[in-house]
């Protein structure tokens, strides 16, 4: 927790060391009252006392046991002999010590072995491994996606033989969508799955490429656990032609143990920026290595319906755009806190006006441009948290509020979000990253400091699971124009409450007439661009709409932060962390907000200077 202490007759602040404690429970409890969830049967069994134990566990055991080999694994990377991969030995102790205490299946139904810990306190409880060491948190965060997709579109074999075993820690899980010739357009998937007359009515033999498969090979677990988008034998081209099959790399023999291996071959390694320490790599699916069973080809067993691939997929994925996002976040969060630790300590200068010499050197934190970088690094780490716990917040609406309008509002608020959960932290976080950098000087540009290593992890953020450009046309160009614009306007009917109750809030009538706004912009300007009905047109500028309306939600969620903070910074001891969260959120509607004007002047123009670019002239 924060403390203060005496040093050198300066009276400085020690700051956490990877994540805010003091900031998850201010936002979990003061601000969006996950305690409340009690009340609602799923979750009846839970207190507070109870959220608060888990936290505290995660808390420990990031710090003991992720953070502490963070650079080591950054330092080794993955090595491939051509028959096994090595990792450093502490990344397999972390993962068994974090499936020992339960966490894999937290947020789970009781009867798969889960205590069915709300969404929003699980992703709280989850950042504090993604700030920790990104790379080892991988394995965890892709196995729940893996299992989640499993239960909702398994069938009770697939889930007895599969998902018990991932979430006792035994076998984890992947994702595999993209080829060496296709990434993002999934259409053009060329894996090919043929039907095993002798494995039944849902196996099949399975034929392809899968490359930047993260935690693709390795010798943590048992087994592991393969979604593999691919075509079955027959079926029509594109998307809709794609069905989903579950490949392990081992079989799983009736009673539950380990038989032949599978036709999965790890081609190679591929070697990375940042998250070093999760294997990324090129599989081969029935390519005769091995032949099980006798026959070519990997076996798999279809998930879900066939040709309803990609929608069983999209479970998985909207949940791994979420866990991204938070990521971001975590390592955002991270970077921000050792810079701010740094400019406490760094002595350098003296106080603008003073002579020559004068003095004694100053904290560089005293610095204005220095308290610039790490108020804005704030308002960015603490507001993207605020995004993922407000749409962890809405997940459990969706699944447990007490009326079904209730649930599907949520789900469908939350379906509008998610590209900017996805997309804002992976922009903004690493920019306080890039900040953290800077703060250091020279120092954080070598590997003596953290900083370089979390700017290096984020910088994968805006790339997996869906770049911006990807976002931003999922956000302009589907989801505020689905359901005649549906899902825009509960967005816009939420942020407007907010408004309605800010209104009596004189202390925030700049902020709140600033963010009136930008809501009524995100109305109109969306209007403008689709009244051509032109997709290409209108998506000409997506990215910029996606950064304007992202930045105008995550300025609603700091109204609401600040708000909650001024609602208590009377009653409580912590009156500096209340009046950071004040000062971060004015921040933001001073120096932030005010971005997105000319934002939404350009996408409200039209201009298509993309469009009309020849791309001879680059």
């Amino acid at each position: 927790m924060t403390e203060q202490s005496k040093g050198n007759g300066v009276l400085t602040t020690a700051t956490e060391s990877i994540l805010s404690a003091k900031d998850i429970e201010f936002q979990l409890y003061d601000w969006l009252k996950v305690d409340e969830l009690c009340d609602r049967p799923r979750f009846s069994d839970h207190s507070r006392e109870v959220f608060d134990s888990v936290l505290e566990a995660s808390e420990e055991l990031a710090k003991e046991r992720f953070a502490t080999h963070a650079r080591k694994s950054d330092l080794n990377e993955p090595r491939f002999d051509g028959t096994e991969v090595t990792l450093i030995p502490e990344i397999k102790s972390a993962l068994d010590q974090f499936a020992g205490i339960g966490l894999l299946s937290a947020t789970m139904d009781e009867s798969v072995g889960g205590i069915q810990l709300p969404q929003t306190v699980a992703k709280a409880c989850f950042a504090w491994f993604q700030a920790a060491n990104i790379g080892t948190a991988s394995y965890p965060m892709l196995t729940m996606g893996n299992a989640n997709l499993l239960l909702e579109y398994g069938t009770e074999e697939q889930i007895e033989k599969y998902v018990v075993p991932e979430l006792d820690g035994r076998f984890f899980g992947t994702m595999c969508l993209s080829e060496p010739e296709v990434g993002s357009s999934l259409g053009d998937v060329t894996t090919k799955a043929v039907p095993d007359p002798q494995g039944g009515d849902d196996a099949f033999r399975v034929h392809g490429t899968k490359m930047w498969i993260s935690g693709g090979d390795h010798e943590l677990s048992e087994n592991i656990v393969h979604l593999v988008l691919a075509r079955a034998e027959g079926d029509h081209s594109g998307v809709k032609g794609l069905s989903l099959f579950l490949v392990p790399k081992y079989l799983v023999n009736d009673d539950g143990s380990l038989g032949e291996r599978n036709d999965v071959v790890l081609s190679g390694l591929n070697h990375k920026m940042g998250w070093r320490g999760t294997t990324n790599t090129l599989l081969n699916f029935g390519e005769g290595t091995h032949t099980p069973a006798g026959s070519p080809g990997a076996v798999g067993y279809l998930v879900g319906e066939r040709g309803k691939g990609l929608t069983c997929m999209f479970q998985m994925m909207n949940e791994a755009r979420i866990g991204v996002g938070a990521g971001a976040v975590g390592l955002g969060y991270h970077g921000y806190l050792d810079a701010l630790r740094y400019a406490r300590d760094r002595r350098q200068g003296r106080p603008d006006g003073a002579k020559g010499s004068d003095g004694e050197p100053i904290p560089i934190a005293e610095h204005a441009d220095v308290r610039r970088m790490l108020l804005s690094s704030k308002s960015y780490v603490e507001g993207g948290l605020g995004l993922i716990l407000y749409a962890a917040r809405l997940l459990d609406e969706s699944e447990t509020a007490d009326s079904e309008a209730e649930r599907d509002r949520a789900a469908l608020l939350l379906d509008v979000l998610t590209p900017i959960v996805k997309t804002w932290p992976s922009v903004w976080c690493l920019k306080a990253n890039d900040h953290a950098i800077q703060v250091l000087g020279g120092a954080g540009y070598t590997r003596d400091h953290d900083v370089e290593q979390l700017y290096r992890d984020n910088r994968l953020n805006p790339i997996h699971e869906g770049t911006h450009g990807i976002q931003a046309k999922d956000l302009l160009g589907r989801k505020v124009i689905m359901k005649a614009g549906a899902g825009l306007q509960v967005l816009l009917e939420q942020m407007r409450e907010t408004l309605a109750e800010a209104a009596d809030r004189s202390e925030w009538s700049a902020e709140t007439a600033a963010l009136t706004s930008a809501v009524d912009r995100i109305e109109s300007v969306t209007a403008a661009v689709w009244a051509s009905g032109d997709p290409t047109a209108a998506l000409d500028n997506a990215w910029t709409y996606l950064e304007a309306v992202g930045h105008t939600v995550v300025a609603w969620l700091w109204l609401q932060q600040g708000m909650a903070a001024e609602a208590t910074v009377g009653e409580r001891g912590d009156s500096a962390f209340l009046r950071g969260k004040i000062a971060a959120a004015r921040y933001f509607f001073a120096h932030e907000l005010p971005q997105t004007v000319p934002w939404f002047d350009l996408v409200e123009s039209g201009a298509t200077t993309f469009t009309d670019l020849d791309d001879s002239w680059l």
